[in-house]
């Protein structure tokens, strides 16, 4: 059964970790060439993991049922608590009407292609946000069994999207450098929103249990997984295409049309559009059962089925009603998603591991590196937070 519960939690950190946003991966890193965006993703995936660790090294000595508001309400005070609840649920209620918005079109696009009818546009984000809250209000075993098949028949969308793209990877467009030293900066932001899973971890913890020595494992397996898909995808990418037409791609479209003809097939418009609708599931599912979690720890909601109800109308009312209404708030929203991460993933672990170290005996569980370890992970911080607003500002160049 532990065994069962490992595997599950390994495949929800990598589904919520890899979502349709892959995808955008090429070409946001077109103008560094393949060994600089390998370099860039490795070095993320590093800090990713290693602030994750941190993540339980704090949870070690709580319930295991708390989530971030009551981890930094406990070791931060009330002020370190409402920074926590801020960031949590700005970056996934932005997400969630992301996720809303963007698979409700998907979904009345295939609804009114099956059948023949005339849907409103509303109605696919209405059905997809019950479908999303009816699975999540069922509880973290239900997300991690309907996780596991979606993830597999994404493994295999993927892998079919290989083989049929490999035969055109050419050796000669991987040794491309970066066109711009500047491009380097605008890239981090969006490589590093790619590796964001910690808004799950609490559920993770809960599912599982405080075994550190299986949730180390669950973090770095499930962490690990989407590294070695993105370096995939990125050799593929940048390998059938010459940088110069990469940097030319008019976004993820133009990107699709022009692999799907160079491989002289058209199944490879169909494999990326499954990809993307089985992507935005998995982190959907993963980022809205962080959420619930965070809900029902914030406003004490028992694990009845009347309480999980409102917990999830407390969820999903709020990003749906974004997304119907006020669908250029949550794109605004989105436009800060690095930098609430960069407080959600980052700081707030780094800083409450500091002020935890201070009082704990160090008999427990802690991440390799030292204080040293945390001050690297908050300079880093400071950096991809600097590139956003450099970005924002104009002041390098856009993406």
């Amino acid at each position: 059964m532990q065994k069962n519960k490992t595997i599950g939690s390994m495949l929800i950190v990598a589904g919520t970790t890899i979502g349709a946003g892959m995808l955008a991966l090429p070409i946001a890193s077109a103008g560094l060439g393949f060994t600089t965006a390998l370099l860039l993703i490795l070095a993320t995936w590093a800090l990713m993991t290693y602030t994750a660790l941190l993540m339980l090294e704090l949870h070690q000595y709580a319930n295991k049922e708390a989530t971030l508001n009551t981890l930094a309400k406990r070791i931060l005070g009330k002020k370190g608590q409402y920074v926590a609840n801020f960031s949590m649920v700005f970056l996934f209620y932005a997400l969630c009407a992301a996720y809303i918005a963007g698979g409700g079109a998907q979904l009345q696009e295939k609804l009114t292609a099956l059948t023949s009818m005339e849907i409103a546009p509303q109605a696919g984000s209405v059905l997809l946000a019950i479908m999303v809250a009816t699975i999540v209000t069922l509880g973290t075993s239900t997300v991690d069994k309907l996780n596991r098949v979606l993830f597999t028949i994404k493994i295999l969308v993927l892998a079919s999207l290989f083989f049929v793209l490999t035969p055109y990877v050419r050796g000669q467009h991987l040794l491309d450098m970066p066109v711009e030293q500047g491009l380097i900066i605008s890239a981090l932001p969006v490589i590093f929103t790619s590796f964001g899973f910690h808004g799950s971890i609490p559920s993770i913890v809960k599912y599982v249990g405080l075994d550190i020595r299986t949730l180390r494992k669950v973090m770095i397996v499930g962490a690990s997984l989407p590294l070695v898909i993105y370096i995939g995808w990125q050799l593929l990418s940048q390998g059938v295409m010459a940088q110069s037409a990469l940097l030319n791609s008019e976004g993820l479209p133009g990107f699709v049309a022009s692999i799907s003809s160079i491989a002289h097939s058209p199944q490879v418009s169909t494999f990326v559009t499954l990809f993307a609708d089985l992507a935005l599931a998995t982190s959907f599912l993963g980022v809205s059962l962080g959420l619930f979690d965070f809900f029902a720890d914030a406003f004490k909601k028992r694990n009845t089925v009347s309480e999980r109800v409102i917990t999830a109308l407390i969820t999903f009312l709020p990003p749906l009603g974004f997304a119907l209404f006020y669908p250029q708030g949550f794109i605004t929203a989105l436009g800060y998603a690095a930098i609430a991460l960069v407080v959600l993933a980052i700081f707030l672990p780094v800083t409450m591991v500091w002020q935890q170290r201070k009082t704990q005996q160090a008999d427990g569980y802690q991440v390799v590196g030292g204080n040293l370890g945390l001050v690297c992970a908050g300079l880093c911080g400071v950096l991809i937070i600097s590139a956003q607003c450099l970005q924002m500002l104009g002041v390098i160049p856009p993406l």
